[in-house]
């Protein structure tokens, strides 16, 4: 979904013009960055009945080239991982 969708989708449901869900949208997006930043000491952020984020790190290895096949070397990295919560499993039907 884009965000352009998302913002009408909330417009509609909530009753309100498009302008004032862009804010909504744009200002729960703006908390989830700030919360995570906020949380790089712990490593988690998590958002009541919807999930936890947590950022993990990834190791150096080893790869390939796919296009010619020649070993080559990926740096270690960060990455954002994302765990639904049950309330959210369960909404989805998983």
């Amino acid at each position: 979904m884009s965000k352009a969708a998302l913002i009408e989708r909330v417009a509609a449901k909530g009753k309100l013009s498009k302008a004032e869900a862009g804010r909504v949208v744009d200002l729960v997006m703006g908390e989830i960055q700030g919360g995570l930043k906020a949380a790089k000491k712990e490593g988690k952020y998590t958002i009541g009945t919807f999930g936890t984020f947590s950022v993990t790190k990834r190791a150096a290895r080893k790869g390939r080239n796919p296009q010619t096949g020649e070993p080559i070397k990926i740096k270690a990295s960060k990455v954002l991982k994302f765990k639904p919560a049950a309330a959210l499993k369960k909404a989805a039907g998983c």
